[in-house]
């Protein structure tokens, strides 16, 4: 009784949630009905339902396939290495952001920061190849016109990795930093007061209360990240790659087009889509309780 009246009083809360609903209801579950593809050996003509069964059978092709366990080791490394190089860089963006003095610094920095999250990977592509080229790179322009030799960012599997590590840096930190921005306003300023006024500086002040204050957001950021481990986007190998570093460059999503999209083999490429996604909810769920035991807080 005490529910119908909360619901009638609020209606509108629930009114609210019905587009959300229906996105998740349709775009999100709804596909779901696809996945059947996998255990299916399919025929386009004759439709999902209309394919044979052919149970695990396609699973186990694909786990003996070289090019399978190849691009899963590069999606993996790549993520542990974004890991590592973008996921502080963000955090120490918005901190650095949070304790400037000067207003209208502050708000021009921040846009500067935004704007490559709005750029299509399809042009950062093509700003990386401008940039970066070997022999047409205006560093390497740069370099060669000085009398040294020219590195090859893009050719070179090492310098390749770096290339495409802070690109994505440059990419997503700005962007990166609103979540955070938005905690550290929870803080309460009278704790950097107290803490300036007992001797503490700014560096004390950042270690003990600006860090500690984001340490929820830190942990869910950490576990959506975690959960990604095992998938990776499409755009930025594909578009920065080439083939003298497809040994490095070819992952997972890479993958699933090559095998599903040029080569028709529909099967196949839902298999490895639905292997990364019974893996990242493995992943999820492992962080997510990981975080509970440490920090006593749990996103789920």
């Amino acid at each position: 009784m005490k529910g119908n009246v909360y619901f009638r009083r609020y209606w509108q809360l629930y009114a609210l949630l019905v587009l959300p609903l229906a996105y998740f209801i349709v775009f999100k579950y709804g596909p779901m009905w696809g996945v059947q593809i996998a255990f299916k050996d399919f025929n386009f003509f004759q439709g999902i339902t209309g394919s044979e069964w052919i149970g695990f059978d396609a699973f186990r092709e694909v786990f003996r396939m070289d090019d399978f366990y190849r691009t899963l080791r590069n999606t993996i490394v790549l993520n542990l290495l974004d890991l590592l190089v973008s996921f502080p860089a963000p955090l120490i963006l918005a901190i650095l952001l949070y304790e400037m003095k000067v207003v209208w610094f502050k708000k021009l920095s921040q846009t500067i920061l935004y704007i490559p999250h709005f750029i299509s990977w399809v042009i950062i592509g093509g700003i990386v190849y401008q940039v970066f080229g070997t022999q047409s790179g205006m560093i390497n322009n740069v370099l060669t016109a000085l009398g040294f030799q020219a590195i090859p960012f893009l050719t070179d599997k090492n310098d390749w990795v770096l290339t495409y590590l802070l690109t994505g840096v440059w990419q997503s930190a700005g962007w990166g930093t609103i979540l955070y921005l938005a905690a550290l306003t929870g803080i309460n300023r009278e704790l950097f007061e107290a803490a300036e006024v007992d001797g503490a500086g700014r560096l004390k002040r950042i270690w003990y209360i600006t860090i500690p204050g984001m340490k929820t957001t830190i942990a869910t950021l950490l576990i959506i990240n975690l959960g990604n481990m095992i998938t990776i986007g499409f755009d930025r190998p594909y578009v920065i790659g080439n083939v003298a570093v497809r040994d490095y460059s070819d992952v997972l999503s890479t993958f699933v087009y090559r095998i599903g999209m040029e080569s028709g083999q529909y099967t196949l490429a839902t298999v490895v889509g639905l292997f990364q996604a019974v893996v990242g909810l493995i992943f999820v769920l492992g962080a997510n309780y990981a975080s509970k035991k440490l920090t006593d807080e749990s996103i789920m």
